[in-house]
């Protein structure tokens, strides 16, 4: 059934919300490069640092499940343009941050700003386009929820070599500027507005669940698990969770429908999802400090290293687009699954404190290669077999687990990384520190390598989805802004 609701600029709104959230997922990875350089400023150590990373990350998962609530509160306008300015004021807060306390701030606020725009984004643009096209405009949605995070320590390292990382943020800030006065010209209300009761016992179980977990995940890079820093939050946000789950199948109107997960493609693709994101956000963490502290490399050739990747991923994302709505996703996602596994059994194999840097730029080609036939047909399979009313829990519960794999990954990248380390230096004590290091980033794909694995086997059992039949109008024709 057709779901497309006609606005007057699908393809301009489109934009605005793909270009406001690259800007926000850049930014997830943007100071990764730029971390031993804050850490060197500010005087503090690698744990501390990495929750300019994971804090981010933090915020989204907390606040994306709310956003499936706001979306019912609030018209497309609203949340467009409140995002866009919420992401403008953490930038410059950020920018002029004269301490690591403000800067961390800085990235709070523009993470709240992310947060509601990422699944407005998907939301809106399965309402805007037909069925037919979604495939391009997912490709290219693919495209900006992986090259985001990709990119993010790529054009950093060319901004922190010439200007200084405070430009990262600058830099934002202009382009978040001139797209929220676009925004305020082209964007259209497409949501219905039904105002559901706020439940905020849900509100609080969600926030407590998911922040308890990252933050469990988190802390471990620098305490065990068995440390009551690491276990407590752990043990609360897993308890939260289960409430909150509980909670929202006996609920009318639940905050996030939970309904989503009975349809078993949408399960799947989540699940693939969540496991790429996983590995971008793993090695978008550990590649940087690999090339500057094991081989040396400057943050600008370091970042450049990782183009190629990353071009692969712009060329393949328009591609696989276009071809998955001939072929379907089964095809691409075990075709890319194998080649992501090749990918991570390189990076296992091959690094060392002595690695040419060609092997990286290769195995990171691959890496992107894979990645791209893999996220974008589970993503829209997924979400095509979900009926229109659906669409925005579906959105919220696929955007909150990525947000939540970004941050897993990220934490759990860096607490292998250290405990890598730390095994090294106890077999090696007169190792130098680039062996060190590069024993600590191979010892962390391994795990990598070992997600990889099952995003294989998830990818065997992916079979083609089209939206089912749903209960409400199948076209809604819109030339004027529609009203909530």
């Amino acid at each position: 059934m057709n779901t497309q609701l006609q606005v007057k600029n699908p393809k301009t709104m489109a934009f605005i919300l793909m270009f406001g959230t690259f800007i926000g997922l850049f930014g997830e990875t943007a100071l990764n490069m730029a971390l031993t350089n804050i850490m060197s400023e500010f005087s503090i150590k690698p744990a501390i640092a990495q929750w300019l990373t994971t804090g981010y990350l933090l915020v989204l998962a907390i606040l994306v499940p709310i956003s499936a609530l706001l979306m019912k509160w609030f018209t497309t306008r609203q949340l467009v343009i409140g995002g866009l300015v919420i992401s403008l004021l953490g930038a410059v807060l950020a920018a002029l941050s004269p301490n690591f306390a403000t800067l961390l701030v800085g990235r709070i606020v523009q993470a709240i700003g992310t947060g509601v725009l990422i699944p407005v984004m998907t939301s809106v643009l399965l309402i805007i386009f037909p069925v037919h096209k979604r495939g391009v405009v997912m490709g290219i949605m693919g495209l900006v929820i992986t090259l985001g995070p990709a990119l993010g320590p790529t054009l950093s390292g060319v901004i922190i070599s010439t200007l200084g990382w405070p430009y990262i943020f600058w830099i934002s800030t202009l382009l978040y500027v001139l797209l929220t006065l676009v925004a305020v010209v082209k964007i259209q209300n497409v949501s219905e507005i039904t105002r559901p009761k706020i439940d905020y016992s849900s509100v609080a179980l969600s926030s407590i669940g998911f922040g308890g977990v990252i933050y469990a995940l988190a802390t471990m890079a620098e305490a065990a698990i068995s440390s009551p820093k690491v276990l407590a939050p752990l043990v609360v946000g897993v308890i939260a969770l289960l409430l909150f789950g509980v909670r929202q199948m006996k609920m009318d109107q639940p905050m996030v429908n939970l309904q989503v997960f009975k349809y078993p493609m949408f399960t799947l693709g989540t699940a693939t999802m969540f496991l790429g994101i996983l590995m971008i956000l793993s090695a978008g963490i550990l590649l940087p400090m690999y090339l500057k502290d094991a081989l040396l490399y400057s943050a600008a050739v370091a970042g450049l290293l990782l183009l190629p990747g990353n071009a692969v991923n712009v060329i393949m994302s328009p591609i696989v687009g276009t071809l998955f709505d001939k072929f379907g996703p089964r095809v691409f996602v075990i075709i890319g699954s194998i080649i992501i596994l090749i990918a991570n059994f390189m990076f296992a194999f091959v690094i060392s404190e002595s690695t040419p840097g060609w092997q990286i730029i290769v195995a990171f080609m691959i890496f992107f290669f894979g990645i791209t036939m893999v996220m974008m047909p589970s993503q829209t399979n997924a979400l095509n077999q979900l009926p229109r009313e659906l669409y925005g829990d579906g959105s919220a519960a696929m955007n909150t687990l990525n947000q939540v794999a970004g941050a897993a990954g990220t934490a759990i990248a860096i607490t292998l990384f250290t405990a890598g380390q730390g095994s090294y230096m106890a077999d090696v004590p007169d190792a130098s520190d680039p062996e060190i290091l590069a024993a600590g980033v191979k010892y962390a794909f391994s795990f990598v390598t070992g997600i990889s694995v099952i995003t294989f086997i998830l990818a065997l059992f992916v079979k083609k989805r089209t939206c089912v039949k749903e209960t409400s109008a199948a076209t809604v024709k819109a030339t004027e802004p529609v009203q909530g």
